[in-house]
């Protein structure tokens, strides 16, 4: 039998993702609301006070785990020993192997994003991008595009019923289509991202062969943590910004935005797409 990938200790602290609150139509009707969560979860390493997170709390473990490797503080997930969620104090306690790697060197740099919330980037944001090496032999077709646009229209969502959060997708390329292997909303984009680059170390999943699916706009922190986790092809309902579009050419990225029904801009690696 294969043996099965490491997981640190985990919690399993998933918060209810939406709240039901009155209000009132146009009419002066009572109307019962769902409203999307939104709480504050403090992230600490060894006891160290690292950073705030605004969240669903849908998946906060896989957050947690998911920003430190795109944060590049933690290089493997054997790093980690346990992911504890305590949400009486709205704080996640991670203990590691051997503490943080360069940890006073990366968090004394910081950039602040155009993530939703104001993500924040340590470290330096571009300084590992051209260390990235995506897979070269890749290819993808208009069809799975299309099936991915139809996959995700389908899904059900904390969006369809309160709005008010950003939405992402790993998937893959099937004979038949396109399958949603995650799907993973929070308040802000960096979340969402994070947290499935989490759950795809906690699963051992390799990203070369994967497509990225998010409601929010392709900008360079967005670029960097797809292309971190091996993921060649990028897709985005909305637009994208002049130095996502730099780095996702730099790398040889395939970025299509404006996606939407039969329509899509294909921005960046048009050598790995067939119509």
């Amino acid at each position: 039998m294969p043996t099965p990938p490491y997981r640190p200790l985990l919690s399993q602290a998933s918060r209810p993702l939406t709240v039901t609150i009155p209000a009132t139509n146009e009419h002066g009707e009572a109307v019962p609301t769902a409203i999307a969560g939104e709480h504050p979860l403090t992230l600490y390493v060894d006891k160290r006070e690292i950073v705030t997170l605004m969240t669903l709390g849908a998946a906060p473990e896989a957050l947690a785990i998911g920003w430190l490797r795109n944060q590049r503080l933690v290089r493997q997930l054997e790093d980690i020993v346990a992911v504890q969620v305590d949400w009486d104090v709205d704080a996640v306690a991670v203990s590691t192997r051997a503490g943080l790697e360069d940890a006073d060197a990366r968090l004394g740099s910081r950039t602040v994003t155009t993530g939703c919330g104001q993500g924040t980037v340590f470290g330096g944001l571009m300084d590992e991008v051209d260390s990235i090496r995506l897979p070269a032999a890749r290819q993808m077709s208009q069809a799975t595009l299309y099936a991915l646009m139809d996959a995700v229209r389908l899904h059900e969502s904390i969006y369809k019923q309160a709005g008010a959060v950003h939405g992402c997708a790993l998937a893959q390329a099937r004979p038949d289509g396109c399958e949603i292997l995650m799907f993973v909303e929070d308040v802000g984009r960096h979340n969402a991202v994070d947290a499935i680059a989490g759950q795809m170390w906690l699963d051992g999943l390799d990203g070369s062969d994967k497509i990225f699916y998010t409601t929010g706009r392709l900008t360079s922190e967005m670029v960097i943590k797809t292309a971190q986790m091996g993921i060649p092809f990028l897709v985005s309902r909305s637009g994208l910004t002049q130095m996502g579009w730099d780095i996702a050419r730099r790398i040889g990225m395939t970025m299509i935005g404006r996606a939407q029904g039969k329509h899509y801009l294909l921005f960046s690696g048009e050598e790995h797409f067939t119509r």
